[in-house]
């Protein structure tokens, strides 16, 4: 309905059940490339590129990247792909729509799996609490200043996106799978394009736009994975996610693993998946 063209990676037959997967910030679908591989045998899966992203379109206002209208685009690429539903599953920022989505439109998703990012209402109300959180979370502020940030993040040859995935602080942790010369690439191409920047920016401009919600409940099974050492989220959140929902929750922390989940412990990350898609399948045969 948008009249926005998205671009998204898929594998696996058309006519099996959906997995559709939601990238974080900055990403793209590549995130995904560990699990395109491992899920096709059983699903169609799709990486998409978020609107803003990537080969997707992005539209130039801030006011284009409203919550209201990236939950708008899940339900616009399922009826696009031909499914009314499907497992979903987010990380980061994906992880925020993947909730959202969730809750808005429960008949769509039959399973909900999220990396790295709480209940969006647990959000809200733990960084109000949690200065730490708040500090840790900055960069949504910073964010909202016009076209500074998007600079900072070219300076020194895209310095800034390349120490995101591999510096101490913030990268992919020792015993993690690290990001090879040629991924790194694969980012720093996507970002370095005429306007790239703007459009994953815009998606945190426009974040004060719909919080807090109006509605909170999560129906689904849901699965819930975390990386104790991410540098950005507090692991107290993924706790109290499980209020919120009122299905089946797992959740599971890996004590070595960073913010960049399924590309840091791929192996594991698909193992976990396979575990709770399996195991909800044989709840409901019982």
């Amino acid at each position: 309905d948008s009249g926005l063209r998205f671009h998204y990676v898929a594998a696996g037959e058309r006519g099996k059940p959906l997995m559709l997967l939601l990238h974080g910030f900055p990403e793209f679908w590549y995130s995904w490339r560990h699990q395109l591989r491992e899920f096709k045998s059983e699903y169609r899966v799709v990486a998409l590129d978020l609107r803003g992203y990537g080969e997707t379109d992005a539209p130039p206002h801030k006011e284009n990247y409203k919550l209201d209208c990236l939950i708008a685009d899940i339900k616009d690429i399922l009826e696009s792909l031909g499914y009314n539903k499907c497992v979903l599953i987010g990380h980061d920022w994906g992880g925020m729509i993947a909730w959202l989505v969730a809750i808005c439109y429960p008949e769509m998703v039959t399973k909900l799996i999220v990396v790295n990012f709480p209940h969006p209402s647990v959000f809200t109300e733990y960084i109000l609490r949690h200065p730490s959180q708040l500090i840790k979370s900055g960069y949504y502020f910073f964010f909202q200043m016009p076209w500074f940030p998007e600079f900072m993040f070219t300076l020194n040859d895209f310095k800034v996106l390349k120490s995101l995935f591999t510096s101490q602080a913030t990268g992919i942790g020792r015993k993690g799978c690290r990001l090879t010369a040629e991924d790194i690439e694969a980012y720093l191409y996507v970002f370095s394009q005429p306007g790239a920047l703007t459009g994953p920016i815009n998606h945190y401009r426009a974040i004060f736009s719909c919080l807090p919600l109006q509605h909170h409940e999560v129906i689904m099974p849901t699965l819930l994975l975390w990386g104790e050492r991410d540098a950005f989220m507090e692991v107290e959140m993924a706790e109290i996610t499980r209020i919120y929902v009122k299905n089946h929750f797992r959740l599971t922390i890996l004590s070595e693993a960073s913010h960049w989940l399924q590309q840091d412990q791929p192996d594991i990350v698909n193992k976990l998946i396979w575990t709770f898609l399996k195991e909800e399948t044989k709840r409901k045969r019982e």
